[in-house]
């Protein structure tokens, strides 16, 4: 089945049958970022998305969950991502749940009603990436998105009955807004309320813009147990009703994984006492990291 590029997913995606229907993001301005760049954001078009799954079919009856990549696939109109999910669900029978990544703004593009008619056909998670909490922090990263526009498109997602997966990234502050960063996202975290939140550690791998600022000093990576405090306050910080919080990706010094609000106090005295410890041994070598 013929790619365009790189392709990314989430951890809990690790089984699904990936079907590329946007090419690259819609945004793709982020300064942390480096995937996509090298991607022109384009729709694909409902015949090569039909060729794709007809390659698919004669496997089609394994198939439980798909994921709609790339970056950002429910920027994709309405009237045109209906006839996808109808495809989608006509190949595999066996289908359960379909996954996409949303950001608000595409998010806040469909009302209520046109996500619960995507819900009706299987679009079972919606992954957001929220990042930091601060609005100052988004704004330098050039995010596009402001952190209430993110509780309201979490609050839309909520209404529409589909799962929400929000992640956020450690370290987006630097060290100047480390405390603020952690705190503050925490709290955002607590009015998004999702079923899901992950935490990933910031790489600076070029081409990402955010690594020039990093190479001139004007932005200051917080260290491996640094981060691990902000991990710390990001979970301390945070009041959600029922939540899968995790930090297994494979950027991060520390996986932790624990159910919210029940195990906080527990998962903070274990985060707590690694950084007391202060042994670098007992965290993720830096060549067994990735994106």
């Amino acid at each position: 089945m013929p790619y365009v590029g790189a392709i990314y997913r989430p951890p809990s995606e690790a089984k699904s049958f990936i079907l590329q229907v946007t090419v690259g993001c819609s945004h793709n301005r982020c300064t942390f970022c480096s995937v996509y760049k090298d991607k022109r954001f384009q729709i694909k078009s409902l015949e090569e998305i039909e060729r794709d799954l007809k390659e698919i079919e004669p496997y089609a009856s394994h198939v439980r969950r798909v994921f709609l990549a790339d970056g950002d696939a429910l920027i994709i109109p309405q009237k045109k991502l209906i006839p996808i999910l109808e495809m989608v669900n006509r190949t595999f029978p066996r289908l359960e749940r379909i996954g996409i990544y949303g950001n608000a703004k595409s998010i806040l593009r469909k009302s209520v009603d046109e996500l619960r008619a995507l819900k009706d056909m299987k679009l079972g998670i919606v992954y957001i990436g929220l990042e930091s909490g601060n609005d100052e922090i988004l704004r330098r990263v050039k995010k596009g998105d402001t952190t209430e526009e993110m509780i309201e498109a979490a609050e839309r997602i909520h209404a529409a009955g589909i799962t929400l997966s929000v992640t956020v990234i450690l370290g987006l502050g630097g060290r100047e807004m480390s405390q603020v960063h952690a705190v503050e996202t925490g709290r955002v975290l607590s009015r998004m309320d999702p079923e899901f939140a992950a935490a990933l550690s910031l790489m600076l791998v070029p081409p990402a813009p955010l690594c020039k600022e990093y190479e001139e000093g004007r932005f200051q990576l917080p260290g491996p147990f640094e981060m691990l405090g902000e991990l710390a306050l990001i979970i301390a910080n945070m009041e959600v009703t029922h939540c899968f919080f995790s930090s297994n990706h494979a950027s991060n010094y520390l996986p932790v994984q624990v159910w919210l609000p029940e195990g906080k106090e527990e998962i903070l005295s274990l985060i707590q006492e690694v950084i007391r410890r202060h042994d670098r041994s007992i965290l993720r070598p830096e060549a067994f990291r990735g994106l």
